[in-house]
């Protein structure tokens, strides 16, 4: 397989499923973790390795080394391999999904901003989704009966028992604080800010077509996805949280040696639900109108992109990451006509939000 970003959590969990099932592993791709990159080098023998920055290429223990997108695009059409797994993260992963798909080879996608500000224009035929929402609702959906609505949960983030009037003075190490795991730092303020959970139900739309979604708190993340059937019934996708259960599955899609252990519902006890409130979550405002106008992904993810840098240097508070964003929300209303218009929009919103005061 091609694996991009395998240094994060996505990755490392892929390089754990490749061991098992003793896969090839043709590329690997990583940020700046050149440290790890090297380890994964020795253990996986890769024909071709991508780094994020050129100067890193002499630290890499390795003949074949690339960098920046341009060596993602040259490593995606060189390799052999017919398994891309996407796990950039944001928006700089949407070029390696393309390239993917034109060089008609399947996608294991954990990169959700690819069908987040792209999905007018990518074929998903040929894409497995491994956020484990999504694989939780494609396992439900085998059955084959019709969906009346299909819902997504969400841990609720840092501040999910947090008084809403701390929210204000939230500092950056209060918002990593994920109350169920660690995860890295993007991701982990998307989850406070629920950006991330509105992402998926954009990235779900995409993969399912059009339909109802909505999304719940479940508090111990062991209920991925539920899905209403118009008979009355609902279903629910119980697993431990653990990304090796969607990445085999996206490795052979008729999976049936055993992966995780069980949950044990005699060990959990309870359940707890939780609406996701506009006051607690800003951002779940627009969350109906986003879902009626999914073409407006692009804006949502390049003015959340550029918030999440401002209060990572501090110069913004915690609540004005989702202020910024509905403010570029409401200047931004044009459709994107192709590819190339996704990429002049990205532009114009990040300069927008960058600009502001």
């Amino acid at each position: 397989m091609i694996l991009l970003g395998s240094t994060g959590s996505i990755g490392v969990n892929t390089l754990e499923i490749a061991s098992r099932f003793n896969l090839n592993i043709e590329v690997l791709s990583c940020g700046r973790n050149i440290s790890l990159l090297n380890e994964q080098i020795e253990k996986f023998s890769p024909q071709i390795v991508v780094v994020q920055d050129r100067e890193d290429i002499l630290h890499v223990n390795h003949k074949n080394v690339l960098s920046g997108q341009d060596g993602i695009i040259q490593a995606i059409n060189e390799a052999k391999s017919d398994l891309v797994v996407n796990a950039i993260v944001g928006f700089a992963g949407l070029r390696a999904t393309l390239e993917a798909i034109t060089c008609k080879k399947k996608i294991a996608l954990a990169n959700k901003e690819s069908l987040v500000v792209g999905g007018s224009f990518i074929d998903t035929s040929n894409i497995v989704p491994i956020d484990s929402e999504h694989f939780g609702l494609w396992y439900l959906l085998q059955n084959a009966k019709k969906p009346k609505r299909m819902i997504i949960t969400a841990s609720g983030g840092a501040f999910r028992d947090t008084p809403l009037e701390k929210l204000e003075t939230a500092t950056l190490a209060d918002t990593l604080k994920h109350p169920n795991w660690s995860m890295g730092r993007k991701i982990t303020i998307d989850s406070a800010t629920m950006v991330n959970k509105l992402f998926e139900l954009l990235e779900a739309r995409w993969l399912f077509g059009e339909g109802s979604y909505d999304a719940i708190i479940e508090t111990k993340s062991l209920i991925h996805a539920l899905i209403d059937f118009e008979d009355g019934s609902t279903t629910a996708h119980f697993a431990h949280a653990d990304m090796k259960l969607p990445i085999a599955y996206a490795v052979n899609n008729n999976m049936n040696r055993s992966i995780l252990e069980p949950v044990d519902l005699l060990k959990v006890g309870s359940l707890e639900f939780k609406e996701i409130s506009n006051e607690r979550y800003g951002i779940w405002q627009i969350k109906d109108d986003v879902l009626k106008n999914p073409q407006r992904g692009v804006v949502i993810n390049a003015a959340n992109e550029v918030a999440i840098e401002q209060f990572i240097e501090g110069k913004i508070g915690f609540l004005d990451i989702t202020r910024r964003i509905l403010s570029a929300y409401e200047y931004f209303h044009t459709e994107a006509k192709s590819i190339d218009e996704i990429f002049s929009i990205d532009k114009e919103v990040r300069h927008f939000v960058k600009a502001m005061r």
